[in-house]
């Protein structure tokens, strides 16, 4: 089983619980083939605009931020590495965006999840692949294609 430790240290109303970022992480992770732990931190925007600032050189907070782990050859260890999501960003996405705000945090983790599994959307080729197995895995959870359906709220 996958193992996922959530700290919390912005809460706000609609922000799911442990149960179903567990689904969803797990769900991720359908083809992966073994156990995976992930560390998922959830934060307010000055925490994210320090990250994204520190880590990306890009300006303000962002809705998501993926950290893998790289295990030197030799050390058996299934820690995939850490998700920092930034709630409100999260929020006024899925406002602006008309979209289901769980749905949105769905799409946001399955994202996030990809990303520490290598996934990547530097160029088209990339994107399209990517976004093709965010939508697939979606469709497993029975949450429409993020990218081409308006969803109702």
């Amino acid at each position: 089983m996958n193992e996922v430790e959530i700290q919390t240290v912005f809460e706000s109303v609609g922000q799911p619980d442990q149960q179903h970022i567990q689904l969803w992480i797990d769900t991720a992770l359908d083809d992966y083939g073994r156990d995976a732990e992930i560390v998922v931190r959830i934060v307010d925007e000055q925490e994210s605009t320090e990250l994204n600032e520190q880590y990306r050189h890009k300006q303000g907070p962002t809705n998501i931020l993926s950290f893998p782990v790289d295990v030197p050859e030799g050390i058996d260890l299934n820690l995939l590495g850490d998700l920092v999501i930034c709630a409100p960003v999260l929020e006024n996405e899925a406002l602006e965006q008309n979209k289901c705000l769980a749905d949105h945090w769905a799409h946001i983790v399955v994202h996030g999840v990809l990303h520490l599994l290598g996934y990547d959307h530097i160029d088209d080729k990339e994107a399209e692949l990517m976004e093709n197995k965010e939508i697939a895995i979606l469709k497993k959870l029975k949450i429409n294609n993020p990218y081409t359906e308006v969803n109702d709220k």
